[in-house]
């Protein structure tokens, strides 16, 4: 009988972490599968849980959340001592929940029963190197208007989902300049950008398709790349990231690399897979087929 652990996490996203655990729980139950349950009880728990629990007998690390939990379980795995890289497998149950939008698999009990038959696919991580940390992302790194706006939704968060729009538009009017060097693989451009955003997965946040091409498993990062101009351009821009029509755009540059660099002349901060963590100067390298994921 294959064993997991299954982290819960009561608190993230959509707070029905346990509200989904008891409708899959039974799936479980009826399977050749034994599940040992571990809520999570603070902010990073996922990870702590992932970067020292005992796996001795277990086939995986499974978990109920969105792709803030799996950020948390990638890094605390890939960050292990004994340097143990065991199959993740994630039941849907967060706010953004991007990488298994791309799988096509946002039903929880679809998850679970996916993680029962066991199939396993190697997806590629990126390598997030910044002044004070090392970081592993699964779905994206942004910076410069994706980042500010992030932090300047915190200020309006009683607007729920709409703070983000508020605050990209605010971010859009302040008309900020942003003059950075980027250097992707080797070709070297300086420029004044607006934002830039490097993409494992097709969608980020709430289904936005912000990269249509990619795909986490052919040892690329997808960046997308818009050069300073004006602020209407940019408002008529922003309503085509969920549609991903915003490639067709004369102001979007679509670049696929296996490395990349964010070097601005003032450090500023950077969105990693939807937490606002990290300071520029940032280089980033893909490492394919890093991790597997039960699908």
């Amino acid at each position: 009988m294959k064993k997991y652990y299954l982290i819960v996490n009561p608190a993230g996203g959509t707070k029905k972490g346990l509200k989904i655990l008891e409708k899959v729980r039974p799936i479980f139950d009826k399977s050749e599968v034994h599940v040992d349950i571990i809520q999570t009880e603070y902010a990073g728990h996922a990870n702590e849980l992932a970067n020292t629990l005992d796996l001795s007998g277990y086939h995986g690390l499974c978990a109920i959340g969105g792709d803030g939990t799996l950020f948390e379980m990638v890094n605390g795995m890939l960050k292990r001592k004994d340097n143990q890289n065991f199959p993740l497998g994630l039941i849907t149950g967060g706010t953004g929940n991007a990488f298994m939008h791309d799988l096509n698999c946002l039903d929880p009990v679809e998850a679970s029963e996916r993680i029962i038959k066991g199939n396993l696919r190697s997806v590629d991580i990126a390598k997030v190197e910044t002044p004070n940390n090392l970081y592993y992302s699964f779905n994206i790194i942004g910076w410069g208007l994706v980042a500010d706006a992030g932090y300047l939704a915190e200020y309006f968060r009683l607007l729920g989902g709409l703070r983000y729009d508020v605050a990209s538009i605010l971010e859009v009017l302040r008309g900020k300049r942003r003059i950075a060097r980027l250097i992707l693989d080797e070709e070297v451009v300086d420029d004044d950008f607006v934002f830039v955003i490097a993409c494992n997965t097709i969608h980020t946040g709430k289904a936005m398709r912000i990269a249509p091409k990619s795909k986490f498993d052919d040892g690329k990062i997808d960046l997308i790349i818009v050069r300073n101009t004006s602020k209407t351009e940019l408002l008529k821009l922003f309503p085509k990231l969920f549609t991903g029509e915003h490639v067709k755009s004369k102001l979007v540059e679509y670049r696929q690399v296996q490395k990349f660099s964010i070097i601005p002349d003032e450090n500023s901060s950077l969105n990693i897979d939807g937490e606002l963590i990290g300071i520029t100067p940032v280089h980033v390298t893909m490492e394919p087929k890093r991790i597997n994921v039960l699908v």
